[in-house]
């Protein structure tokens, strides 16, 4: 098993794969009291030179001989090694957080589950939105929603070009509308545009749930501007949570309601016929939702430790993982064919 004892020495943690991601992860470790970041390795020698500078570690000119060193890794590898990496250290019970998305498709997400079952081993899904802080407070709502609508759009970064919007972008939103929701997807829709080629530039998904919930989720590479933003329409309350600054407002149905309520009653009745008078936003009370400002790489990778340790259950499972990695096959599936520009 690669639960650590609680109370004990720090537990030794490693990173495979030293880009932006992996090193983001070697600066938390580094900075957490309850580890020890014992090792990094990546394909390419000088970036697990520098990153083992950086963070006053180990370079390894290869991740086997991590195996006998670290209790739990982090994977941040790009997505087609996912599984290739994670397989020797699932089969050894060692926990593993594995970045988003799983895997390359659901095949290979199924088989990192199947691993990490016989293994005996942790397995988190670097589903970092899940940490925001915005999202976390939303979570602790529990709202029942009846429509989400989604957009992530941004301008091409070039980092992830082989892969298409839905799993480079959209798999963060897809992990939490599915979260939020709490029900299997009866229904997928979409429509997508191959702009560069080869795979979906821009994508639009629609979502029906078997418990009634429809989810609008859109996502592009090809803005000219970055956009994050998560609408939740609940029968109590609507949010609306800006990732980017992981902040977000409530409105809730308690007595905002009624007051809209009187004011279309007046119009009806003829009482009130100058609709100059009537402004929506001033009738509702707007709350601000409380957040933390807690790093969500920092609160991820504690709680990926708090389970590789035994303190508590992974935060993102490998079936939410494969669940996330499903769902956006189904959506690229859904996409007409021949929908080149």
């Amino acid at each position: 098993m690669s639960t650590h004892a609680q109370g004990r020495d720090p537990l030794p943690v490693a990173v495979i794969g030293c880009g932006r991601m992996g090193r983001l992860h070697a600066r938390c470790y580094g900075q957490m009291p309850q580890v020890t970041l014992v090792g990094v390795h990546d394909a390419s020698a000088s970036a697990a030179q520098e990153t083992a500078r950086q963070f006053n570690t180990t370079a390894f000119a290869s991740a086997g001989p991590l195996l006998d060193r670290a209790k739990a890794v982090s994977i941040a590898v790009p997505t087609e090694h996912h599984l290739t990496v994670a397989e020797p250290f699932l089969k050894r019970g060692i926990a593993c957080l594995i970045e988003k998305p799983l895997a390359r498709d659901e095949q290979e997400s199924r088989r990192i589950v199947e691993l990490a079952r016989d293994g005996g081993a942790v397995v988190q899904v670097g589903h970092i939105e899940r940490f925001n802080p915005a999202v976390r407070a939303l979570e602790k709502m529990q709202l029942r929603p009846r429509f989400i609508e989604v957009a992530r759009i941004s301008p091409m970064t070039f980092r992830s070009i082989d892969v298409g919007v839905v799993l480079d972008m959209m798999i963060h939103d897809l992990d939490i509308v599915l979260k939020l929701a709490g029900s299997k997807v009866a229904r997928v829709e979409a429509a997508g545009v191959s702009v560069i080629g080869g795979v979906e530039d821009i994508c639009n998904a629609r979502l029906t749930f078997e418990n009634g919930c429809v989810a609008n989720v859109t996502a592009s590479r090809l803005a000219m501007r970055t956009e994050r933003r998560l609408r939740v329409f609940a029968s109590d309350a609507y949010v609306s949570i800006d990732y980017q600054k992981k902040e977000g407002i409530v409105v809730r149905r308690a007595g905002n309601l009624e007051a809209v309520r009187q004011a279309v009653a007046q119009i009806r009745s003829g009482q009130l016929r100058d609709l100059a008078q009537v402004n929506f936003q001033d009738m509702v009370r707007v709350e601000k939702l409380p957040t933390d400002d807690v790093e969500p790489i920092r609160a991820e990778l504690e709680a990926f430790v708090a389970a590789a340790t035994g303190q508590s259950a992974p935060a993102v499972t490998a079936e939410e993982g494969l669940a996330a990695v499903s769902l956006a096959g189904r959506i690229v599936a859904a996409i007409p064919q021949d929908s080149s520009v």
